[in-house]
C-alpha cells in the first residue's frame, strides 16, 4: 500500500544551525565520510574540517554532477570587476537526494545575461548575475583564455561593464 502522507527527510540540525535565521536549507546530500553538502537560498555550503564554507550563488561559476560526485568551481571577484576561478572542489555523495538538480537550477537562475566581447588584449565574457538578498544584478567580466590586460585594459573593461550595467538597469527599470 502506498502511503499518502509520509515523513519527509529533514536536513541535519548542524546544517540548519549553520545557515542561521536569515536563510534556510532547501536541499542537502550526505557526503562519503560522514558530513553533508547543502544548498540554501543564499548559496551552496561546502563541507570543511571545521564545518562548512558558504559559496554564494553569485560566485558559483560551474557545478558538475558526474559519477556520484559533485564538483564546484567558485569564482573570486577581483576589484569588483573580474571573475577569477579557484581550483574546483569536489565531494563524493552517498545519498544525493535532490541536491544536484537544485544546484543546477540555482546556478542557472543566477546568471541573467552573458556577452562575449573584444577587449584590449583579447576578449572577455561580461556576465550579469543576481546576488541573493539584493535587488537588480551585478555585472562582472571574465577574461577569456589567453587574454592579458594592463591598467588601460582594465579601465576599458570597467567602462564597458558600467555601460552594460546602465543599459540593463534602464531597460529593466521601465518594466
Amino acid at each position: 500500500m502506498t502511503r499518502l502522507f509520509h515523513r519527509r527527510d529533514t536536513p541535519p540540525a548542524a546544517a540548519v544551525a549553520a545557515v542561521g535565521h536569515d536563510d534556510r536549507v532547501v536541499s542537502w546530500a550526505d557526503v562519503v565520510g560522514g558530513s553533508c553538502v547543502f544548498a540554501s537560498r543564499c548559496g551552496i555550503w561546502w563541507p570543511q574540517a571545521d564545518g562548512w564554507r558558504r559559496i554564494g550563488w553569485q560566485h558559483v561559476d560551474k557545478a558538475i554532477w558526474r559519477d556520484g560526485s559533485l564538483s564546484v568551481v567558485q569564482a573570486d571577484v577581483v576589484d569588483d570587476l573580474l571573475l577569477v576561478d579557484r581550483d574546483p572542489v569536489q565531494v563524493r555523495l552517498m545519498v544525493a537526494r535532490d541536491l544536484p538538480p537544485v544546484v543546477r537550477k540555482r546556478v542557472e537562475a543566477n546568471v541573467v545575461q552573458t556577452l562575449l566581447e573584444p577587449v584590449p588584449g583579447g576578449s572577455a565574457r561580461f556576465v550579469a548575475r543576481r546576488v541573493p538578498g539584493e535587488d537588480g544584478v551585478r555585472w562582472w567580466a571574465r577574461l577569456e583564455p589567453g587574454t592579458g590586460v594592463d591598467a588601460q585594459g582594465r579601465a576599458a573593461i570597467a567602462r564597458r561593464r558600467d555601460e552594460l550595467a546602465a543599459a540593463w538597469a534602464a531597460t529593466h527599470r521601465a518594466l
